[in-house]
Parts: C-alpha cells; structure tokens; sequence
C-alpha cells in the first residue's frame, strides 16, 4: 500500500512562530512536530490551553502556513498550493467542526446544512434535500427550520455535524467540539462522533482539554509547549513525539528523555527526585506533571452530591438530586 493511500493527513517537522513586539520576544506556538491520521483513525490532541492546539489544527486544516515544516493532505503538500487549489482540496477532503458551531445566524438549520453543497455547485434543491435527510438521520429534522439563536447548544453541535458531513468528507478536524456543552450533551455528541467512526469509517482529528473525548479516540497525543510529550492508544508512531532516540546529559546537568521513555513516564511535568546512586536516578512524578489523559472514561458509581448509588449503567442524571452523573 503506497503512502498515499495510507495516510490521509500527515506533517513533518512542523514550526509556527508568532512575531511580538513584547519584551520577551517571539512566541514559539509549534516546535518540529510530526502527526500522521490514517483512513477510519480517530486521534486527539491534548493538552492545557495555551499548549499550540489551536495553532496546530489550523495549520493541519490549511487555514494557516506554518513557519516550516510541510503538511500532506492526501499526498498533496498543501503548503505549495495556491489559494483556489487549497480550497478545492479541502472540500473534497476534509471538514471542520468548532466549539461554537460557527452557524450563520441567518439561515435556519436546514440552509445551513445545505450550504457547502451551494459552494460546490449542487442545485438549491438538490442541496435541501440532501441536507434535511442528513438531519433527519441525525435526529434534528424537527428543528430543520430553526435558527441558530432557537436551538440550544446541543442542537447547535449536531447541525454543525452535520454541515460538516454534508460533503461526505474522509476526515473531521474538531476544534474543543463539546467544549460549550454540558456533560449530558457532550456525551451525546462524543456517541455520534463514535457510529460514525466506527459505521461510516470517518476519521477524526481532534484538539481538546478533556480526557473523556480523548477516551473516544483510538490514539491521543499530549502536547506541551508545542511538543508531543507522550502518546497513549494502539499503533502508536513514536515519530509523532520526537526524531531524538538518545539519553542525554550535558555538563551542567540538563537531561533529554528518548520519546520511549517519555511514553513510560506519562510525559514531560514536574518530577521529585526519589533515589540517586553510581548510574541510578529515580524520579516521581507529581500532581504537576500528571497526565491529562488519567480518568475519565467511566460513569460514577454513586453521585458526589448525595451518595445515591446508581443501579441503571446508562442514567445519566442522579434521580435523587437531579446532579449530571460524572465520569471517574
């Protein structure tokens, strides 16, 4: 199988840079990152805000040239296309969904749909119907002639969705897509995101601060500072993290992990030195430098309000207190 039908969307040594004219400089957003999405892949980005999340999504979508470093969609170096062949690219390939839903407040659910199929020329007609059947499938076909300012904000989401796969794209770039939601709703939306992974083959890349989204994905990559510093999941590519494989330490002392051991430790943070002997160092890692990606991925046993134990596996809210039933 070539690359090209392997990989949907990949990036080699990815820098973005923001110029300032504060005093400590230029701000580093992306330092020589590598990402690959497979074909049916499903992989989150994490990591605390001001990590490069945005940033890096923006330049995987073609929305921003990065400083350097190239980014292949479909085996196509977007950094080298003009404007229009960029587009034509993208609408063929990928959509985007965003924490707000970004709807035209104008149009109702159903035209919003419709829109990218306008964009490509679909007739008026043609283009209603595709998208009121995709609204239907997605349970808002009530709602078709709503505008964004009457639906709430898990309606939103799922017009988003479905604007977004309207154009029955290969891969979904999802920009904090449950962000704005509540733990009910973003569950909602992470099982929809879930049938059409695993039903329809779609592939998802997905920036987000929440352990339960990244759960949903079959790998996930944590980001600091611009860096991947750890990767959890299956078929992990340990080019992702770093091109270094050596154990470094400098005369004054600075130490360089291998992303092997990275992967092991659970990633770049704050560590305690346990033990130090002729050859030996041992670390703990602190409530600093814990993982973004522990916990989670499971419904509570008993709600933290008022201790109800809950018998039903899928109750969502405590029938005591009425409180949303966390994950743990």
């Amino acid at each position: 199988m070539s690359e090209e039908n392997d990989t949907i969307l990949e990036a080699n040594s990815l820098y973005h840079v923001y110029d300032s004219k504060a005093e400590d400089g230029n701000v580093v957003a992306l330092r020589g990152l590598h990402v690959k999405v497979r074909p049916g892949e499903a992989v989150a980005v994490v990591g605390p805000s001001g990590s490069g999340k945005s940033t890096l999504l923006k330049c995987l979508g073609g929305l921003m040239k990065p400083s350097a470093g190239k980014v292949s969609l479909q085996g196509e170096n977007m950094t080298r296309l003009t404007g229009k062949e960029l587009v034509l690219l993208r609408q063929k390939t990928i959509s985007f969904i965003f924490q707000e839903g970004n709807l035209l407040p104008h149009l109702s659910a159903l035209d919003n749909v419709a829109q990218p199929l306008r964009h490509q020329k679909v007739s008026p007609k043609d283009a209603k119907k595709q998208a009121m059947d995709l609204l239907t499938e997605l349970g808002m076909g009530h709602r078709a002639k709503g505008l964004p300012a009457t639906l709430s904000g898990g309606e939103q989401q799922r017009v988003a969705i479905a604007r977004a796969l309207i154009t029955q794209p290969r891969l979904i770039l999802a920009d904090e897509p449950t962000g704005a939601l509540d733990p009910i709703t973003s569950r909602e939306v992470l099982s929809l995101f879930k049938d059409l992974h695993e039903k329809k083959g779609v592939a998802f890349l997905i920036v987000t601060h929440s352990a339960e989204v990244a759960a949903f994905c079959d790998r996930s990559l944590e980001l600091r500072d611009g860096r991947f510093v750890a990767q959890h999941g299956t078929d992990l590519e340990v080019d992702d993290l770093s091109e270094s494989r050596e154990l470094i330490v400098d005369d004054i002392g600075t130490v360089v992990f291998p992303p092997e051991i990275l992967i092991e430790m659970g990633g770049a943070g704050r560590y305690e030195v346990g033990d130090v002997g002729d050859g030996r160092l041992t670390l703990i890692s602190t409530d600093l430098g814990a993982s973004m990606l522990d916990g989670g991925t499971t419904l509570a046993l008993s709600c933290p309000a008022c201790n109800h134990e809950y018998e039903d596996d899928e109750i969502q809210l405590c029938p005591d207190c009425g409180s949303s039933r966390p994950m743990v």
